[in-house]
């Protein structure tokens, strides 16, 4: 199964992800090995550390590409950002210095705080989907405000947000409860993507084939084939086929067992 990556930090020295240029091309290797051939660079944008610029983030994939190009691997970067959930992101958009996931300006990877959800989450996401742009959430499943009510993941997707997980997440890098909501956000038809947010060759690394044997062994091959063809739709700015999601506290409940002595 070719593979794309829509959440990735090897563009060098821009952010927590890659430091340098051979670094980002060790990682590329690396990507490629996983199948991956196509993959959206996301350097943080607007997170209160990192600001990336538009035009700035675009002339530093264009040199990555060249770099591929001539050390001969066969990975296709595009320009992108993981945009933060901000009060200035409206801003941002109006002055041209926020980059989408796609070339129709339709989907936004964007991140919210790992700490909690901002009580202007649900008013952010109407103006954006409210403007024809469509949400797509990075890592909820690493959120705490998403943790402790997994239910409000529910309420993002009905206004019309789509999810990002995280490869990793779902093999248990970030630990069992972040592993669990995963597979419980995969049950309730609220995931969409896999994507790598590698950062380097530890624990941030690409582990995008083994997420998609699991969810094939777990869910199906049409499930695993699903969230391939959702990333290849979303870079391309096509549409998202609806699913028949549910709200996580409404799953069948996991029977405990009971052991006699």
């Amino acid at each position: 199964m070719k593979l794309i990556d829509l959440h990735c930090h090897i563009l060098p020295g821009v952010d927590d992800g890659s430091k340098d240029m051979q670094m980002s091309l060790d990682l590329a290797k690396a990507a490629v090995d996983q199948g991956i051939t196509n993959s959206l660079v996301t350097p943080h944008h607007m997170d209160g550390e990192y600001t990336n610029h538009k035009q700035d983030v675009i002339r530093k994939t264009n040199e990555f590409q060249e770099a591929l190009d001539n050390a001969g691997i066969p990975l296709s970067v595009f320009a992108s950002q993981e945009v933060h959930l901000t009060g200035e992101l409206m801003d941002a958009i109006a002055k041209d210095d926020v980059l989408f996931m796609d070339e129709t300006n339709r989907y936004i990877l964007l991140e919210m705080p790992h700490d909690g959800i901002p009580e202007y989450t649900a008013d952010m996401i109407f103006d954006l989907t409210t403007r024809g742009i469509t949400p797509v959430i990075a890592h909820p499943e690493r959120n705490q405000g998403i943790q402790e009510d997994p239910d409000k993941l529910y309420d993002f997707v009905k206004m019309g947000c789509l999810t990002q997980l995280t490869s990793s997440s779902y093999l248990g890098v970030f630990g069992k409860r972040v592993q669990t909501l995963t597979e419980e956000i995969i049950k309730a038809n609220l995931g969409f993507v896999f994507s790598s947010d590698a950062h380097n060759f530890k624990g941030r690394r690409y582990l995008m084939k083994e997420a998609f044997e699991k969810l094939e062994k777990e869910e199906g091959l049409r499930k695993a084939q699903l969230f391939n063809l959702n990333a290849r739709n979303i870079i391309n700015g096509d549409d998202v086929g609806d699913t028949d999601f549910i709200e996580i506290s409404s799953l069948p409940k996991k029977k405990k067992k009971f052991w006699l002595f």
